[in-house]
């Protein structure tokens, strides 16, 4: 074993040059970088192992110069020793760094990190923890930390595991079970808050003070106006004071003229609360609600500063919230409603404000936040507004059963006469529930519904509306619907309420084969920030714009829009959109051959038998492209039979919403089952065909193009992949014509006519490879290979005396591939497989699959092997 060394960097120390390396050498240290690096080296035995020895430098950022200049230095001198350097280094103005007591006042030794980061060979970046991170960190602790606590410690630390594992020390166990918890400041971020205060002259200390406070009460805004600030403030504030204020790393500026500003992070943030004190923070709530011009910010100064309970201001937020949702501002909405309960003295009315506050979070997509008033909202009296809201945050978090339990009694509690605006949010709240379930006409009869006791101009009428075309869509006719949203779109302003009109035209655009209106729609409706929107429809509208780009080609777009996406839907606790996205993402990474990111996307995105099918089928058709590209077609079959149940028919099966039917008839041609594919197409085809759904129809036909192929009718084959081609080529979907090509391409090599076949499975190979599909130009050279008209000479030593095709088959059975699997990549009977493999054996003069994989060369890019066999994995 090699030998360890570690060292601390000291901040005293920094400035003493080589104090490091002399803890290490325990010599004198040389002044020259160069020098020094030989003297560690030669303290060092050699092991005759891989490394002679390791170095760990913990907290590198605060070691002297000349130390990290000699350790990198020594991992040059590999020919002596072969020195493993190990550097933990913490970039203070990394975002995400919690406040530290230490500055780096030497902008040469700053720099340094630069210079470390570009000459290391590996660098690990420490990504924030997730909750289940913290779930088991807590457990290690020996702490209980509640579900929705843990997502608000979280939230409240930037996932920062310093911060985390000091709060877990320092909250005494019993309060994480407390009813709204405020978390405290890590007690080194507190220590380093007040140092750094104390550093500031009193008007930087007063401006930072403001800024806190006037943060803690407009949280959504994220940013302070300095203007305002130094009008709380006194004035006194010059650009001197701003220029302290900012050099402390207490507050960060937003522009480049520091107008716009905010504390470093919440943490920082709740340290200087803490430390300006009740009677200063109320006096500067009070100053503030005077002087900030937005009403809703007002009040909200005045509940901080005032005696609650106060009823007069509660009922000034709640008549404030109901404005805020005129405008779909669901975010601003839940917090002046939650504000207006902490202030109501009516234990009903209050009860009754926090149950829509509640809703409101959940409108907003704050999954985590809502969450937190789940057991209050439990300890209240059953209602209509309870149970519908408590339903529709199982909705959002993809809880099937207990939503449709919570929305049934709901409807059963209200009565539509005497309260027909709470019966409208239950209907409302049906809709979602119908739309997650993928019901088409259950979703029309609750939109109808909703509208029809909603108040005219709602934002829960609008929305209604909007999805009820989703439905209408799939029961009559895209047209029709399209021409509302249309004229819907023309009525409303640009706010958060027509994003949701614009995330439902984007998805039927989408579905109506129309993807450049989708993505206009769907690229509008994805900002939140200034409209003052909700997450749920960005999250919704993201997911469909990733497929939207997919399908166009752009997968780099494709890939960024649903990783974000997804991060967003996991730290939010949207689950019910999270498969969505990741379908996509495993999809594009199964394309480029990236298996194991395609594996942990998929992993991200499973589902259960009882979820949502808005859940379960993108999670199947991922897990279908998987499959497919590993060219495991029963698998493939597997995955998606549950898509031909008659639950399914409805809205899964209809023309351009889905894009399964043709896998699903693809793989079970290419598993010989042609009577069941033959059953399975005909409903289809007459369904796409009545619909005049292009996309669709061509991919149903080149489906049918296999089936024809199969049942050794190669002229309607042609015909039917002629024809499919020709329909995709109206559309800008390279993917599905290349797939198309490719399909037509195998078919034709199987029938012998491999001069065309060369042709097509070039041109397929060509639009593979400008997608960047790297698992099917592989496979595509494979075929080319395996057809031996135009195919490269191969330079390995059995191409002298195997055929192109025995060449084919022997490179996949050396990767371990049975014959079955063989054939299926190749598009052979496993017969003709055998056939090729006894050849084989008997022209190389082996006797089993074993001694031919021992003598065939090894690919430096193995494809996989279908079942994610262990061989496999140890490969990647």
């Amino acid at each position: 074993m090699a030998t360890v060394r570690q060292v601390t960097g000291l901040p005293w120390a920094r400035h003493r040059a080589g104090d490091g390396i002399s803890a290490l050498a325990e010599e004198q240290v040389p002044d020259d970088p160069g020098d020094a690096a030989r003297l560690l080296v030669g303290s060092v035995e050699p092991s005759g192992r891989r490394w002679d020895c390791a170095v760990v430098v913990s907290n590198a950022h605060l070691a002297d110069r000349l130390t990290i200049e000699s350790l990198l230095s020594s991992a040059r001198l590999g020919a002596v020793r072969s020195l493993l350097i190990v550097l933990d280094w913490t970039e203070p103005l990394h975002p995400g760094s919690p406040l530290s007591s230490h500055r780096h006042e030497d902008a040469a030794q700053d720099n340094l990190y630069d210079d470390v980061r570009a000459a290391a060979d590996h660098v690990v970046d420490l990504r924030p923890l997730t909750p289940d991170d913290v779930t088991v960190l807590a457990e290690q602790f020996g702490v209980l930390v509640p579900t929705a606590e843990i997502a608000h410690l979280v939230r409240h630390t930037d996932g920062n595991t310093r911060s985390i594992a000091e709060l877990l020390r320092e909250v005494s166990p019993g309060d994480w079970a407390a009813t709204s918890l405020a978390l405290p400041a890590p007690s080194s971020v507190r220590r380093a808050v007040r140092a750094r205060l104390a550093a500031l002259p009193e008007e930087g200390r007063r401006l930072v003070n403001v800024i806190a406070v006037l943060e803690e009460a407009d949280r959504l805004n994220g940013r302070v106006q300095l203007r305002a600030a130094a009008e709380v403030a006194g004035g006194g504030v010059t650009a001197q004071t701003v220029a302290q204020v900012l050099h402390s790393e207490l507050v960060v500026p937003l522009d480049a003229e520091a107008t716009m500003l905010r504390i470093r992070d919440t943490v920082t943030g709740r340290a200087v609360v803490d430390e300006v004190g009740p009677a200063i923070r109320a006096a500067i709530h009070s100053r503030a609600a005077e002087v900030v011009d937005d009403p809703a910010a007002a009040l909200r100064h005045r509940w901080y500063c005032q005696d609650l309970p106060d009823d007069d201001l509660a009922d000034l937020l709640a008549e404030q919230a109901a404005r805020e949702a005129v405008k779909g501002a669901w975010a601003s909405t839940g917090e002046l409603l939650y504000l207006a309960a902490r202030a109501t003295s009516d234990p009903d009315l209050a009860g009754s404000r926090l149950v829509g506050a509640t809703d409101a979070l959940v409108g907003a997509g704050d999954v985590p936040g809502a969450s937190r008033h789940l057991a209050e909202l439990e300890s209240l009296r059953e209602t209509p507004q309870r149970n519908a809201v408590l339903g529709y945050l199982a909705v959002v978090r993809g809880r099937s059963g207990e939503a449709d339990g919570r929305l049934r009694r709901a409807w059963e509690l209200v009565n539509p006469r005497r309260d027909p605006a709470s019966a409208s949010v239950v209907a409302q709240r049906h809709v979602l529930h119908s739309l997650a379930n993928c019901q088409a006409e259950q979703l029309v009869s609750w939109a109808d519904k909703a509208t029809e006791l909603a108040a005219a101009g709602t934002p829960a009428a609008i929305e209604a509306t909007a999805i009820r075309g989703l439905g209408s869509a799939v029961i009559d006719s895209p047209a029709g619907a399209l021409d509302g949203y249309a004229a819907l779109i023309a009525e409303l302003p640009e706010d958060a309420v027509a994003a949701r009109v614009r995330m439902a035209a984007g998805w039927l655009h989408l579905a109506a084969d129309d993807p450049q209106r989708a993505r206009d729609e769907l690229e509008r409706a994805v900002p939140t920030d200034h409209l003052g929107g909700s997450l749920r429809i960005s999250l919704w509208a993201r997911a469909w714009l990733a497929r939207v780009q997919f399908l166009t080609g752009d997968w780099a777009a494709a890939l960024h829009t649903a990783t974000t996406g997804a991060a967003l839907a996991e730290s939010s606790g949207m689950s019910l959109l999270v498969p969505l996205l990741q379908w996509t993402r495993a999809q594009v990474h199964t394309l480029r051959g990236e298996w194991a990111m395609a594996d942990r996307c998929l992993r991200l995105g499973s589902v259960s038998q009882h979820d949502y099918p808005i859940m379960r089928v993108p999670a199947a058709l991922g897990q279908a492209a998987l499959h497919e590209a590993r060219a495991d077609y029963p698998a493939v079959v597997r995955a998606l039979a549950f898509l031909t149940e008659p639950w399914a028919a409805e809205w899964i099966g209809c023309p351009g919403f889905w894009p399964w039917a043709d896998v699903y008839a693809n793989a079970l041609v290419v598993s010989g089952r042609l009577d069941e594919a033959d059953r399975f197409l005909r409903p289809h085809e007459k369904r796409a065909a009545s619909a005049g759904h292009v996309s669709t129809l061509a991919r149903l036909g080149y489906a049918r193009g296999r089936w024809h192929g199969q049942t050794g009718d190669l002229e309607s084959a042609r015909a039917s992949f002629t024809d499919a081609i020709d329909l995709i080529s109206r559309l800008p979907f390279p993917y599905d014509q290349a797939r198309a090509h490719f399909a037509f391409g195998q078919t034709l090599r199987r029938a012998g006519r491999r001069a065309e076949a060369d042709a097509v499975l070039t041109s397929a190979r060509d639009q593979f490879a400008r997608l960047g599909a790297t698992t099917y130009v592989r496979r595509c050279d494979r075929e080319l290979a395996a057809g031996g008209v135009n195919a490269p000479r191969s330079t390995d030593a059995h191409s002298d005396v195997l055929t192109p095709q025995e060449s084919a088959v022997a490179a996949l059975v050396a990767q371990g591939r049975t014959n079955k699997e063989v054939a299926a990549e190749l598009f052979l009977s496993v017969k003709t497989v055998q056939y090729h493999l006894t050849r084989t054996y008997a022209k190389l003069g082996v006797r089993s699959r074993s001694q031919l994989a021992s003598q065939w060369p090894t690919d430096d890019t193995p494809s996989p092997s279908p079942r994610g066999s262990q061989t496999h994995r140890q490969a990647q």
